[in-house]
């Protein structure tokens, strides 16, 4: 099961904050997400609402962009992570300017119409019922006010490696067992035109690695832990699949690259 479906879950939850932190920190990221959040026109002055906002991350960027005549507020399910994100925005002089709340991409606790701007960032790939999450969006967005989404897509995932059938095995056996929707950055623009969203437009950008840094090799060590716990590979395969990718990164070869998708429409 996704472990991202329910931090509070698992042995360490706080673990997945600092997953969260870390991925959000990479430069390469960093740059694509806030070209979306650029692309999904968040204004000065707006009231956004950010659905799985995880450790904040994405929300603090928000609340840069809107300013202090703006608002914004996180939502996620998980407390730990909402604690997380209140501590580091207070820890980023942001206190009352962005705010954070437990609850339910389902079912928002806010009224019809009250924010501007409606976002979803690397949510709907861990969400079973994203048409559910999308409609909650739509709703507490007001008339004209913008709803995007954007999601990476596994399906687009590039990495050099000299075993290509193992490195197949490996990445492609684990995201169809660990994720609801491997391939949701692709499906996005006909998600929101399912959700009655008008103006559709979709960004698609590239997340890219050639240094092999901290957060990729985590990713990869995570994926090879996953591969043999679900039993696609032996431990000692995946082991010899992590050394190569150690020597292609020595020699100066080292690459990995992930499509990225930003969708965006507006509510009529």
């Amino acid at each position: 099961m996704d472990p991202y479906r329910a931090i509070d879950a698992q042995p360490d939850p706080t673990e997945f904050v600092e997953r969260l932190e870390e991925r959000g920190e990479t430069p390469s990221h960093a740059r694509l997400r806030r070209r979306f959040l650029r692309f999904a026109g968040v204004r000065g002055g707006a009231s956004v609402l950010e659905v799985g906002s995880g450790s904040g991350a994405v929300a603090r960027d928000l609340a840069r962009m809107v300013g202090p005549r703006g608002q914004v507020v996180g939502v996620d399910p998980s407390r730990t992570c909402v604690a997380a994100a209140r501590r580091l925005a207070h820890v980023h002089g942001l206190d009352g300017r962005v705010a954070f709340r437990v609850a339910d991409g389902r079912g928002l606790p806010f009224r019809t119409g009250r924010f501007d701007v409606t976002l979803a960032v690397t949510v709907f790939l861990h969400v079973d019922e994203p048409a559910t999450v999308l409609r909650e969006m739509v709703r507490v967005t007001r008339r004209g006010g913008i709803v995007g989404a954007q999601d990476q897509d596994f399906g687009t995932l590039a990495l050099e490696h000299p075993d290509r059938e193992l490195t197949a095995r490996i990445l492609d056996g684990v995201v169809g067992r660990l994720y609801p929707e491997p391939l949701s950055g692709r499906r996005l623009p006909g998600l929101l035109r399912a959700a009655g969203l008008g103006r559709v437009r979709l960004l698609a950008d590239v997340f890219q690695d050639t240094a092999l840094t901290p957060y990729t090799q985590r990713f990869l060590e995570h994926r090879a832990e996953n591969a043999v716990k679900f039993g696609i590979v032996a431990a000692a395969a995946a082991q010899r699949w992590l050394d190569a990718i150690t020597d292609v990164a020595r020699a100066g070869r080292f690459v990995m690259t992930l499509n990225f998708y930003g969708a965006t429409g507006v509510r009529p």
